[in-house]
């Protein structure tokens, strides 16, 4: 009997628990570039990467020659026990693109929430705090410390009681929603006033644009009053680049687009290509702060993705991606753009970094009426359609792209198409 999505969901549902959500209810099989095919033989655009790790698209050949060669030699003998080069090369590059006129070093781990625990870890050691100012709409990741950094209750940590203490939350400057810089601003020294001393307070974490939040800006103008703030209070900035970070934004940072060089920056996603590698990267001497043994983690910065996260590398330079991602992020806006003036009602505001690009849709343009159910019809009309779309924000009302940059404009175009069909079958 041949495997089908539904044979297979029936098996996933008895045996993976319902915490683990899935967004579309394909299995996929196969994958190259921009494209998915799933196990009934179907074929997909993927305008999701997989959540911002496909920046170079599905196996790219690169990636996946540099990974074979590396499996060859060898796949893990724990970096902390005995060393090898790629480690070592990767961090090189890092501390090289990472913004900042200042010495540098990296460490390497595996997931995106391992990356924020061990910057929260550094900015403690090296302050001699405990605590650390969020934003509203953050997500920083699914552990315990990051869940109390993450601004969404539902349903990251719904039910399971009370998060980690000594965490403040700030207001993401938005203007589409009426928070101004100057309000964000008084929102962190409310929390001076109110809650916890300058003193007291170890680092302040933020997302350059928001992820899971809604892919919102941060306004290069805040980003300057922020680090200002910092520097007067003795504050480290901790720039949390997972989601913005490996080109997504149109420079391989976005902080490099910010004014100002954040103290630590945490990475992951797109970086490997696939591969599951996070990091670290910061001012030396803060980075120095733990002592031999307080970093690490057995498979963290692994050899096989170490080695295709330098391939990732070379990829951008030789296939020009930093460009590609402005071109891409270009085509999309206009063509969305175009979209929205058809239907001003629903499609409130079109925003974009680089190929980092949201559509946020209200009632009858009431951006007070988040209208998460048309994004929901627009994401179910597009899968039906071909084209595998992805939601975000704190009411669901957010449709995000994340297209591979590698993606052909033709591919692009018929994204497009798509969605506008979506928009206008839309009851």
């Amino acid at each position: 009997m041949s495997k089908t999505n539904a044979s297979l969901m029936k098996r996933r549902e008895a045996a993976v628990p319902r915490g683990v959500g899935q967004i579309h209810p394909i299995f996929a099989d196969s994958a190259k570039n921009a494209s998915v095919t799933d196990v009934e033989g179907r074929e997909f655009i993927d305008f999701a990467g997989g959540i911002a790790v496909l920046n170079t698209g599905h196996v790219h050949p690169k990636v996946i020659a540099a990974v074979t060669e590396q499996l060859n030699k060898l796949t893990h003998t724990c970096f902390q026990v005995l060393a090898y080069e790629p480690y070592v090369e990767l961090c090189e590059k890092i501390n090289a693109k990472v913004p900042g006129d200042f010495a540098k070093k990296t460490l390497l781990v595996t997931t995106g929430s391992e990356a924020v625990e061990n910057a929260v870890k550094i900015a403690r050691a090296s302050t001699g705090r405990a605590g650390v100012i969020a934003f509203t709409g953050a997500y920083h990741g699914r552990t315990m410390m990051t869940l109390g950094l993450t601004g969404k209750v539902v349903p990251y940590s719904a039910g399971m009681g009370l998060m980690p203490g000594g965490i403040f939350r700030a207001l993401y400057p938005n203007e589409l929603h009426g928070v101004s810089i100057d309000d964000s601003i008084a929102s962190i020294e409310r929390i001076f006033k109110n809650d916890a001393e300058p003193r007291d307070i170890a680092a302040i974490i933020i997302e350059p644009v928001q992820g899971e939040g809604g892919f919102y800006v941060a306004p290069k103008e805040f980003m300057k009053r922020l680090r200002a703030l910092c520097d007067q209070h003795g504050i480290l900035l901790i720039a949390d680049e997972v989601q913005t970070g490996a080109g997504r934004t149109g420079t391989f940072f976005a902080m490099e687009q910010m004014g100002v060089a954040a103290d630590l920056t945490t990475f992951a996603k797109s970086i490997a290509g696939g591969f599951p590698l996070a990091g670290v990267c910061g001012k030396a001497e803060y980075m120095d702060a733990i002592a031999p043994g307080g970093l690490g983690g057995t498979y963290a910065g692994s050899p096989i993705a170490c080695a295709a996260a330098l391939a990732v590398m070379e990829v951008f330079e030789e296939e020009h991606l930093l460009d590609r991602c402005k071109a891409v992020g270009e085509r999309l806006v206009t063509g969305l753009k175009a979209i929205q003036a058809k239907h001003p009602a629903v499609i409130g505001e079109v925003r974009a970094l680089g190929a980092m690009i949201a559509v946020e849709l209200f009632e009858n343009g009431d951006s007070h009426k988040p209208n998460a159910a048309a994004v929901a019809q627009v994401v179910a009309k597009a899968r039906d359609k071909g084209l595998i779309l992805l939601s975000c924000g704190t009411y669901g009302n957010v449709l995000r792209v994340l297209v591979p940059l590698t993606a052909p404009d033709a591919q692009l175009d018929k994204g497009l198409a798509i969605i506008e069909e979506c928009f206008a079958e839309l009851a």
